[in-house]
C-alpha cells in the first residue's frame, strides 16, 4: 500500500510540475486583442525676432519684428556630453518655429531629459538688413528649454511641447538716432 501511495504522489508531483503551468500559460483568448501604441513626440517651439537698434546689446524686444523663415538648430547632448540629437528648423511666415524632435531618445530619464539636455541656437536670418545673431536668451550660446505645461493629446498621439525663449538677430549697423 505504501508503494502505491508513493507512486501516486510521484504522478501527482509530475502533473503539478508539467501540466498545470502549461495550462496557466495558455491565454484566455485565441487572438489577444491589440491595443494601438500611442505615439509620443517631444517638440520645441519659439519665435525669432529682429531686435530694434535702439535696444541692441540688451535683452529687450521692444519694437522688435518677427523674422519669417529664420533658421535655428536644436542640439541635445546625452549624460556623457555627446551630441545625441541635432537638427535645423525653419520658422514659418510669422517667425514661429515648431521643432518636432523626430528620433530624439532618452537613454537616462533625468540627465537626458530635454530640459537638461537640449538647447536652441540661432543659425541664419534671410533678412540682409537683420542678420547678426544676438545672445538674447542665449541664442548664440544655446537657449535652455523651459516647460510651460503644454501637451497636445489625442487618443493615439501625445506631444510634450517645450519652449525656447524668444531669440533675436539685429541689424549689422545701426544709425546714431537708433531706429
Amino acid at each position: 500500500m505504501a508503494a502505491n501511495n508513493s507512486h501516486l504522489i510521484t504522478v501527482c508531483s509530475l502533473l503539478l510540475l508539467f501540466v498545470l503551468p502549461s495550462m496557466a500559460a495558455k491565454p484566455k483568448y485565441h487572438h489577444a486583442p491589440t491595443t494601438p501604441q500611442k505615439k509620443s513626440d517631444v517638440v520645441v517651439e519659439g519665435v525669432v525676432y529682429c531686435q530694434s537698434c535702439k535696444y541692441a546689446g540688451s535683452w529687450s524686444l521692444t519694437g522688435a519684428k518677427t523674422i519669417p523663415s529664420a533658421r535655428v538648430s536644436v542640439t541635445c547632448k546625452n549624460s556623457r556630453h555627446q551630441v545625441s540629437f541635432y537638427k535645423a528648423y525653419q520658422a514659418d511666415k510669422h517667425g514661429y518655429f515648431y521643432a518636432q524632435l523626430d528620433g530624439f531618445k532618452l537613454s537616462h530619464g533625468v540627465l537626458d531629459h530635454p530640459l537638461q539636455a537640449c538647447t536652441v541656437k540661432l543659425l541664419s536670418s534671410p533678412l540682409a538688413t537683420c542678420n547678426v545673431r544676438t545672445n538674447l536668451n542665449y541664442g548664440i550660446d544655446g537657449a535652455k528649454l523651459r516647460s510651460e505645461g503644454k501637451v497636445l493629446r489625442s487618443p493615439h498621439y501625445e506631444a510634450v511641447i517645450y519652449a525656447a525663449g524668444p531669440l533675436a538677430f539685429r541689424p549689422e549697423t545701426c544709425s546714431n538716432h537708433h531706429g
